[in-house]
């Protein structure tokens, strides 16, 4: 399916900012499809003035949908949706007289023009089909949402709502059925829905919400020791469009203030309630459990560091050069993974850039050899999983000491570790221009202790594949293929 910038793109000629008022307006229309009880559909008007394009819809959580299949993409010619051309061409909000039943279930239709910022053009029109199959004598709460609504929708033709000055939203904002008052223009609760008094009760409230100054009572429940928090008395006084949270006793409640600007004047507020104390907790959880995986990362990288001084000072005491060999070889397997437990014990998950390893264990190949040699890494590891960094890093030192002890000897050369990257793959080439290997070189009975690591670790803990061929012009090759999970992506909220 399209994205909404690619409808926008291919069948509009709306500008830059008007896609970027239609991204702002689509990322918080949720709250006016619950307020309404209505499924929200945006239409543009087509680049050659021939009708429109449904570019974004939404259904409501607080009541049932019109629309179960998707309108997003479809086109209107002129005349085939009347309100939707009076709400265009006399830039005015319309309703609809008599339900309309074609879709075998009584349907109000309304539509909304969208103005883009005070002042400035407008770009679309927002079709609210309210399904009324279910509709019985409104209680209190119904009524409270559907003015809410029928005010924001206001703020909607007028182009004061959404709000682009807005802060970012915490992780996820309330909603309305979280909880929600509504404040007239002095700041006093004039209703307050069942969730949104619970939530108060909670933080310790006793008396009724209904006629308090919010900003008053929430800080004498939350901050009566302690200076009021600024952003706390824009929020519950609703004169910004603001989130914050406020704890006490161990709840904790997050807040967001909807201003209600309507013909130029602020005739109150709406202020979502959510009760977030069980996410605070394990978010807490989890900081703690990151923490003490990063401290165990960090005293594990010690151990190995402590281990691999005592292999050395041990080396260091034997007269028998094999042996000392052995231990030195010991010590830098122990140094690779070492290395790895460095990087984790810095990052806050399990997941490990794996280039800043790569370079590590090379110079440290470079720093070590009798040859001149000229290691580099041509590609990038990207993101891995620690396990499979652990295990690759210790392929690689095995590989890259290998190729200098055995390829170059005590002549300088050129040793490359050349990476491809695919979504669920891994390539890694090891290279050098060395002396190449013996002509019965067989990787299966080789008694190489290095490449029988290399072949346990690569085909039998990380389920590869690994060949070693002699490379064209002379040398040798070491070609590792690595099954590993995609790298995580960040989305971006508006593209670019």
């Amino acid at each position: 399916m399209p994205t909404l910038s690619d409808l926008v793109c291919r069948h509009t000629a709306l500008e830059r900012a008007d896609l970027d008022w239609i991204h702002a307006l689509v990322s918080d229309w949720q709250l006016l499809a619950d307020l309404s009880f209505a499924d929200l559909i945006l239409w543009v008007p087509h680049k050659d003035g021939s009708g429109w394009v449904a570019v974004a819809q939404m259904r409501p959580t607080t009541g049932p949908t019109v629309y179960h299949d998707d309108v997003v993409g479809q086109i209107a010619g002129k005349g085939d949706r009347p309100l939707i051309d009076v709400a265009w061409t006399e830039h005015r909000i319309c309703r609809e007289g008599d339900p309309d039943w074609s879709s075998g279930v009584p349907v109000r239709e309304e539509t909304i023009p969208v103005r883009r910022g005070r002042g400035g053009d407008f770009i679309g029109v927002i079709q609210r089909s309210t399904n009324l199959s279910s509709a019985r004598t409104p209680s209190r709460l119904e009524l409270t949402y559907l003015q809410s609504a029928s005010d924001l929708a206001q703020m909607v033709a007028e182009g004061r709502f959404p709000f682009t000055e807005e802060e970012p939203i915490l992780v996820r904002s309330p909603r309305v059925g979280d909880g929600l008052l509504r404040l007239d223009r002095a700041g006093r609760v004039t209703y307050a829905s069942p969730n949104a008094l619970s939530a108060y009760r909670r933080l310790g409230l006793h008396a009724d919400l209904v006629g308090a100054d919010l900003g008053k009572t929430t800080a004498d429940l939350c901050y009566s020791d302690e200076p009021i928090n600024e952003d706390l008395m824009l929020v519950a006084s609703g004169k910004a469009p603001r989130e914050t949270e406020v704890e006490h006793g161990g709840t904790v409640v997050q807040l967001r203030a909807i201003p209600l600007i309507v013909g130029g004047g602020r005739i109150g507020a709406l202020v979502l309630i959510r009760d977030v104390t069980e996410l605070r907790r394990r978010e807490r959880e989890l900081l703690t459990k990151d923490a003490t995986i990063r401290e165990i990362h960090h005293r594990v990288k010690n151990n190995l560091q402590t281990v691999a001084a005592l292999l050395r000072l041990q080396a260091r005491r034997l007269n028998n050069p094999e042996g000392q060999e052995a231990l030195n070889e010991a010590v830098r397997r122990v140094g690779s993974i070492a290395i790895v437990h460095e990087i984790l014990a810095q990052m806050p998950e399990e997941m490990v850039e794996f280039d800043d390893i790569a370079d590590r264990v090379i110079a440290m190949t470079a720093e070590v050899s009798l040859a001149h040699v000229m290691p580099q890494r041509l590609g990038s590891f990207g993101v891995l999983p620690a396990a499979v960094a652990t295990p690759i890093a210790m392929v690689l030192t095995e590989l890259l000491q290998n190729a200098v002890e055995h390829g170059f000897s005590h002549k300088s050369g050129n040793l490359q570790v050349i990476v491809h990257r695919d979504p669920d793959r891994l390539e890694v080439i090891v290279a050098d221009d060395g002396k190449g290997l013996p002509p019965d070189f067989d990787l299966e009975a080789t008694g190489s202790l290095g490449l029988q690591i290399v072949r346990t670790l690569v085909v039998g803990e990380l389920s590869g594949r690994l060949a070693v061929e002699r490379r064209k012009g002379g040398g040798t090759e070491v070609v590792l293929s690595i099954p590993v999970q995609s790298e995580p992506r960040i989305e971006a909220g508006i593209p670019r």
